[in-house]
């Protein structure tokens, strides 16, 4: 049986380095006493002693300063043999479902910023579809994603959420149509006029938070049946055949004869937005940190 290890070298080049045990017990990222513990234990199985240690210092022995060398070397050579096995590695694929309920370019800087981070060595190939949050929810609960950015309410059972920000509701309609001159309007600005909106199958949850809002404010329109493709919505109230309400990410769709405004119970009838990552994968900790920095 070897006398030495690699957590042992490491430990002995901490303290070598440092000449401070807990200084090394720090970078070490553990506590002073199971690091002196560890180096006399070390000392007891070579028979010799390593460090000439006092209340006010810690030196090298003739053998410590001999054995240095050696073990920064070994080190290397360790780190050296795991970076040449990264090369061969498979690259990690990420599955990356996102909702259907916002506007694509919202995530732009998400799905960048992945790009960018896999770019630096992490290796990953990148599959993304879009579809409605509770299908999302599914195919995570299937293992057929690794992760997804789901609207918000959506029922996700026993699937950990991480919030993230809101988009308010605005109003989409004719550039043509008298409203269109207003700056903001209201809910009951709209009471007599047609508004898209999407049956309850495709978001049950937040269809019944914004009925919920619409019936607080006796909200009741004529409501036409909303298209699944955002272009054809788009280009049907252009043609001034209804009116949409939409979350604030749409605004950034420029569409000739289409005039969006604010919306008074815009943030009643916000729309959250939450990252789920499937339980153990790799890229949790980087998903996370980056759906909060581009969509918290």
């Amino acid at each position: 049986m070897r006398k030495l290890d690699t957590n042992a070298l490491q430990m002995f080049v901490a303290v070598a380095q440092c000449l401070n045990f807990r200084q090394a017990a720090e970078q070490l990222h553990m506590t002073q006493p199971p690091l002196s513990r560890a180096v006399r234990q070390m000392e007891e199985r070579l028979g010799v002693k390593l460090f000439e240690r006092d209340t006010q210092h810690v030196a090298l022995t003739p053998a410590a300063s001999e054995l240095l060398p050696r073990a920064l070397r070994i080190l290397a050579l360790l780190d050296q043999a795991e970076q040449a096995l990264q090369t061969h590695q498979p690259a990690m694929r990420l599955r990356l479902g996102m909702t259907s309920s916002m506007e694509s370019d919202l995530y732009r800087a998400f799905t960048d910023g992945i790009s960018a981070e896999f770019g630096n060595g992490a290796g990953a190939a990148l599959d993304t579809v879009f579809d409605a949050s509770p299908r999302l929810v599914a195919r995570l609960r299937a293992r057929r994603l690794d992760a997804a950015i789901i609207a918000l309410p959506t029922k996700t059972f026993d699937l950990p959420v991480l919030q993230l920000g809101k988009q308010p509701t605005l109003v989409a309609l004719s550039s043509r149509h008298p409203l269109a001159r207003r700056r903001s309007l209201a809910l009951a600005d709209l009471q007599d006029q047609p508004v898209y909106w999407f049956e309850r199958a495709r978001q049950p949850a937040f269809f019944d938070h914004s009925h919920a809002v619409f019936r607080k404010h006796g909200f009741a329109p004529r409501f036409l049946l909303e298209p699944h493709d955002h272009h054809v919505l788009l280009s049907d109230v252009a043609a001034g055949k209804g009116m949409a309400l939409l979350p604030a990410s749409f605004a950034a769709i420029s569409r000739s004869g289409v005039a969006y405004r604010k919306l008074k119970e815009g943030e009643e009838l916000a729309a959250g937005l939450g990252l789920i990552v499937a339980e153990g994968h790799p890229a949790a900790a980087l998903l996370r940190r980056l759906a909060t920095e581009t969509l918290g």
